[in-house]
C-alpha cells in the first residue's frame, strides 16, 4: 500500500513537470527544467533520508525516561541520515494525538512515526494519513489489526523472546545455587491482571526457564500465582512482601519491569528474604539495574532482559526511510523486531553507561 501511494505521489510530481515543459515558452523551459531537476534530486535525496521530514506522534514523554529515550534514539538516527524530526507529544490523550497527526499532515511531513496511545482510537489518524498518501510506521505499541493493512511497519522488541533470555539465565543461576534436585519456588510480578505486556513477558520467561530445566528432571518448579504491582514501585511492595512472607522458601523472583525494582527489594527485605537466598531477574535494561549488577555481582539481581528503547527509536526512523523508498522487504510481514539482549553481572560493566537511562545495542 505504501509503495503504491509513494509512487503515485512521485508520478504526479513528474507529470506536472512534464506538463510545464510542454506549454511554457522557450525562455521558461530552461527554468522549468531546472526546477524539475531539483525536484527529482530532492526526491532522490529523501529516499536516502537526506532532507526527509519525519513527523513523530508520541503518545507521551513526560515522566517516562523510557519514552524519552525512544524519541532520542529516533532523533539521533534521523540526524545520521540527514532527516529532520517534527515531534508532537499527545501526553496520553488519544483525541490530542489524532489532532497532532492532522497538524503533521498540514505541515507537509513526508512520513509519520507514531507511538499510538490507543490501538483503535488512532484509527482516524491512520485513515487521514492514508488519504494524504503519507506512510506511517508505528513503534513500541501498534495499531488494531483492522488498521494494520494501512501501516507500513511496526517496530518493537519481541517481548516473549526477550523475556525468555532472562528466564534462561535465572534457571542457570538457580541450578548453580540450589543444585539439580529439589523444589524451586518462583513468582513473577507484572503490571495488571490480563494486560498483554505482563502475559508476554512472563510467558517468555517461563519458556526460557523451562528450556533449561527440562534437561534437569531432578528439579521441580513450583510456579506461584503471578502478582501485580501496576508498574509502580510503591504498588509492587505489598504484593511481593505478602507472597514472600507466606512462602519463606521462595527462591526466584521475576520482575516484569525495572520500574518496580525498588518496591520489590523493599518488600523482600521486609519479609527477610532479600540477600543470598534469593535470585532475581528483571525486564527493561534500566541503567540503575545494570549499575546494581556492576556494584554487587554476587547479589540477588542476576539478569536483566533489555528492550532497548533507543534502538527501537532508531529502527523506526530506518523503517520510515524504507517506507519512502517503498521497500517493504525491509519490514517483512509489517513487523520489525529489534535484536535484544540480557545483561548479567558478567557483562554488566560493558553495558553500563552513566549518561544513559537504558541499555543500547553493542556494535
Amino acid at each position: 500500500m505504501q509503495r503504491t501511494t509513494t509512487g503515485i505521489r512521485r508520478n504526479k510530481r513528474l507529470g506536472r513537470a512534464a506538463l510545464c515543459a510542454s506549454v511554457l515558452t522557450v525562455s521558461m523551459l530552461g527554468l522549468a527544467g531546472c526546477k524539475g531537476g531539483a525536484a527529482a534530486d530532492d526526491a532522490g535525496e529523501k529516499a536516502s533520508g537526506k532532507g526527509l521530514v519525519i513527523g513523530w506522534s508520541q503518545r507521551g514523554i513526560s515522566g517516562s525516561d523510557w519514552w524519552k529515550t525512544l524519541v532520542e534514539g529516533g532523533q539521533a538516527e534521523a540526524g545520521k541520515v540527514g532527516a529532520r524530526v517534527e515531534l508532537l507529544d499527545a501526553n496520553g490523550d488519544t483525541v490530542r494525538q489524532n489532532a497532532d497527526v492532522q497538524t503533521l499532515i498540514t505541515k507537509g511531513v513526508d512520513v509519520v512515526v507514531m507511538n499510538p496511545n490507543d490501538p483503535l482510537g488512532v484509527g482516524p489518524s491512520i485513515q487521514a494519513l492514508k488519504d494524504a498518501g503519507i506512510p506511517v510506521v508505528t513503534v513500541n505499541s501498534s495499531v488494531d489489526k483492522s488498521l494494520v493493512p494501512d501501516m507500513f511497519c511496526y517496530v518493537a522488541e519481541d517481548q516473549e523472546h526477550t523475556g525468555s533470555l532472562a528466564g534462561e539465565v535465572a534457571a542457570q543461576r538457580a541450578l548453580e545455587k540450589y543444585g539439580e534436585k529439589g523444589e524451586i519456588k518462583l513468582v513473577g510480578i507484572g503490571g495488571f491482571p490480563g494486560d498483554v505486556l505482563s502475559d508476554l513477558r512472563f510467558n517468555g520467561f517461563m519458556a526460557g526457564w523451562n528450556r533449561i530445566m527440562e534437561k534437569h528432571p531432578g528439579v521441580t518448579t513450583v510456579k506461584l500465582d503471578t502478582k501485580y504491582g501496576e508498574w509502580k514501585p510503591d504498588k509492587a511492595l505489598a504484593p511481593i512482601r505478602d507472597v514472600a512472607t507466606a512462602n519463606p522458601d521462595l527462591k526466584v523472583v521475576y520482575s516484569m519491569s525495572d520500574v518496580m525494582h525498588g518496591g520489590i527489594v523493599q518488600g523482600l527485605q521486609q519479609a527477610g528474604l532479600w540477600g543470598d537466598g534469593i535470585i532475581m531477574a528483571s525486564y527493561d535494561g534500566g541503567m540503575g539495574a545494570i549499575k546494581e549488577m556492576v556494584d554487587n555481582p554476587k547479589g540477588p539481581l542476576q539478569a536483566d532482559a533489555s528492550n532497548q528503547p533507543w534502538d527501537q527509536g532508531a529502527a523506526a526512523v530506518r523503517m520510515a526511510v524504507a517506507a519512502i523508498q517503498g521497500d517493504q522487504a525491509q519490514c517483512p510481514g509489517k513487523t520489525k523486531y529489534i535484536d535484544t539482549t540480557v545483561v548479567t553481572p558478567a557483562d554488566a560493566a560493558k553495558y553500563y553507561v552513566p549518561g544513559d537511562t537504558y541499555v543500547r545495542a553493542k556494535d
